[in-house]
């Protein structure tokens, strides 16, 4: 929603600004990451406000580490939040994709991008392309997260964020 990627983008910047703020960790609530946008406001007549492609462009120029804690499920424009994220932990039970394409339409947000960046353009060519659901163990393999846990993945981040 415009909601969040605003509030994205002001705690974004208010981090990097504030020279206490060492990292920053981006988790979504309720045991999920974020299962992108709302197809159905694609009708809608457009409003004023932050698109994601810049948001996600504003993440990954970040000076600051900025750590994903990926829980239940990152896909489509939640994916996309991820990939601008310079590190990204997963619960195992997590799952990660790009399923717009199955309505037709291509991730808007860069994800065509930053995917075969991180697991290389034949695996990347194959979540673009079919939409399929991938879990965090296969992420893990192709190089999409950089750790697995099994327990609280915001602890985790915490963890990660503080060592690098």
């Amino acid at each position: 929603s415009l909601t969040v990627l605003q509030a994205i983008e002001d705690g974004l910047k208010r981090a990097d600004a504030d020279p206490s703020v060492k990292a920053v960790m981006i988790c979504g609530e309720n045991g999920k990451f974020s299962a992108g946008a709302d197809i159905r406001g694609f009708s809608s007549p457009k409003r004023r406000g932050t698109a994601l492609g810049p948001i996600v462009s504003l993440i990954e120029r970040s000076e600051k580490p900025v750590v994903a804690a990926i829980e239940g499920i990152a896909l489509g424009g939640g994916l996309e939040v991820a990939l601008g994220c310079h590190y990204r932990i997963a619960h195992v039970k997590a799952w990660m994709g790009l399923p717009e394409v199955t309505l037709g339409l291509l991730p808007g947000a860069e994800g065509t991008q930053r995917l075969p960046r991180l697991v290389g353009l034949p695996a990347a060519l194959d979540i673009i392309t079919t939409g399929r659901h991938i879990p965090a163990t296969e992420a893990l393999k192709l190089g999409l997260v950089d750790e697995v846990v099994e327990e609280n993945t915001v602890e985790a981040a915490i963890r990660l964020a503080n060592k690098v």
